[in-house]
């Protein structure tokens, strides 16, 4: 594995054209009737979490602020929407000098998320704020998903590091998205070249059962991998024979060789076998990687197997069946039409997806221990006990970034939230979520 380097994130092209045409049809309405001016408060929240799952994970947080920095309609924007006649003129000139001047608090990126925890609260002109509702949950939506799969392959794994190997398995830019958001729930590195070049995340590679294919023989293939990386490599055992893979692989290494990738078969018996091999050879130190369709549940059962690491690609970049968080960017709270500086709480009424009005504050409320109790959402802001963690931290002011988290303090955050929560919080059997959420209208200390 290679180290990281250390730089700044490389931005990416311009975002404002990642929406939906429904706000920009917000937008030229309100304009229209004057709404557009109106002080206005949303919130990313999340209605439940996956079926079984006991909490999600904030992920996404960085690269959100990255989007919103980068969210400006240049000219060719301007002249598509135009000639495709999807705005009017006065919309045009409103956003041609497009740029977010509101605030967003948010949870720290890392930090664990319960239903109905207000991860990402935004406060602004509606017509503004509305603008960014889809790039929100576009990116919010994704990386949430995957770390919260990630955290419970972690937890599955137990001390045995895990690779992040999906990029193969979705769109090439959620790959790399993927590979930051496995980095903060846990994994040690990534396959992925683009999300150390744009992230600095670890990574890591070994080679593919063509390299073995191309040579003449599998020995001539060892050799020439061995000859090129040296001893500390890993080599893919499992193209012919394992066994025989296995012995060719300590003969032309030596016993001091890094290690070894099983990526087919039946992964814990061939574990053991191999391990047993290795050992037999004298090749003790040989590390065992295995791959191969793994999941939570499969890396969970292998954790009495002789192995000294995983790597996961599929179930990952798809969320391990969950690849939304099911997050949602409502409306809570607008500028009274009565009352000058008095925003009014509103929420839709419908049947099956009723939400909150007004403007929220949460805390997670703890024990002597330190151990999470419940979730504590209110509409004033709160008055901490003593035992009690205030959620919510600025992310952004009258349109400036404060809060731009990186991948290795949103990773060190994880560790910390992970830690707090009950032990039942991190069993992979279905359950409810590992704390309540208790709405307190009063922000009452508990």
């Amino acid at each position: 594995m290679t180290n990281p380097v250390n730089h700044q994130h490389r931005p990416g092209p311009g975002t404002a054209l990642l929406t939906d045409h429904y706000e920009l049809t917000m937008l030229q309405a309100s304009l229209r009737s004057g709404a557009a001016d109106r002080r206005a408060v949303f919130e990313v929240f999340a209605r439940h979490l996956p079926h079984g799952r006991r909490y999600g994970v904030v992920a996404g947080t960085g690269r959100l602020l990255d989007a919103i920095e980068r969210f400006r309609f240049g000219p060719a924007d301007l002249e598509f929407l135009g000639g495709a006649g999807i705005v009017d003129e006065p919309t045009l000139a409103f956003l041609e000098s497009y740029r977010f001047s509101g605030n967003i608090w948010g949870y720290s990126e890392g930090d664990c998320y319960f239903p109905g925890s207000p991860i990402l609260v935004v406060e602004g002109m509606f017509a503004e704020a509305v603008l960014l509702e889809t790039v929100t949950l576009s990116i919010l939506n994704h990386d949430c998903a995957i770390a919260s799969a990630a955290s419970r392959m972690v937890t599955a794994a137990g001390d045995r590091p895990l690779i992040e190997m999906g990029s193969r398995r979705t769109h090439e830019r959620a790959a790399v998205a993927s590979a930051r958001a496995a980095y903060i729930a846990g994994f040690t590195s990534t396959s992925n070249l683009a999300a150390r070049y744009e992230f600095g995340i670890p990574s890591a590679g070994t080679s593919a059962h063509a390299f073995t294919l191309i040579h003449d023989s599998e020995r001539h293939a060892f050799a020439s991998q061995l000859e090129s990386l040296g001893q500390g490599t890993t080599l893919l055992v499992d193209t012919y024979d394992v066994a025989r893979a296995v012995r060719t692989a300590v003969e032309v290494a030596g016993k001091e060789l890094g290690a070894i990738r099983i990526d087919s078969g039946d992964l814990p018996v061939l574990a053991r076998q191999v391990r047993d091999l290795l050992d037999e050879l004298g090749a003790t130190k040989t590390r065992i990687v295995l791959t191969g369709d793994l999941d939570e549940y499969s890396i969970a059962a292998l954790g009495t197997v002789p192995v000294d690491g995983y790597g996961v690609g599929t179930s990952l970049v798809t969320g391990s069946g969950a690849p939304t968080a099911a997050l949602v960017y409502k409306l809570v709270a607008r500028a009274s039409a009565s009352e000058a500086g008095v925003m009014e709480p509103v929420a839709k009424r419908s049947v099956g997806k009723p939400g909150r009005g007004g403007r929220k504050w949460a805390v997670r409320h703890r024990d002597q221990q330190g151990t999470a109790l419940s979730e504590r959402v209110s509409l004033l802001p709160p008055e901490p006990g003593p035992l009690d963690r205030e959620l919510l931290v600025p992310l952004v002011k009258a349109g400036e970034a404060v809060g731009c988290p990186g991948p290795e303090e949103a990773r060190a955050q994880h560790r910390a939230a992970l830690a707090e929560l009950p032990p039942y919080a991190l069993q992979l059997s279905r359950g409810y979520p590992a704390i309540p959420t208790v709405f307190d209208p009063n922000g009452d200390e508990v």
